[in-house]
């Protein structure tokens, strides 16, 4: 989260200020993780929308609170 409101990285969260936590997953296993990311990057967007109202349906930033020290 850090990198992404810092937009460390020029890439895609930087282009178009993706900076606001709507949703995620813990997984034991970074493979397990990779899996995931890679079958939710082949959704629709109604199903990803569908995924994050399920659990954030005002779509809050739950990364809020989270300590960020920016230079």
């Amino acid at each position: 989260m850090y990198q992404h409101k810092s937009k460390t990285f020029k890439g895609f969260a930087a282009k178009y200020n993706c900076e606001k936590l709507v949703y995620f997953e813990a997984f034991d296993s970074i493979n397990s993780a990779i899996e995931r990311e890679k079958q939710i990057k082949n959704y629709k967007r109604y199903k990803k929308i569908y995924l994050i109202e399920k659990e954030n349906p005002n779509w809050i930033d739950m990364s809020d609170g989270w300590l960020f020290y920016f230079d």
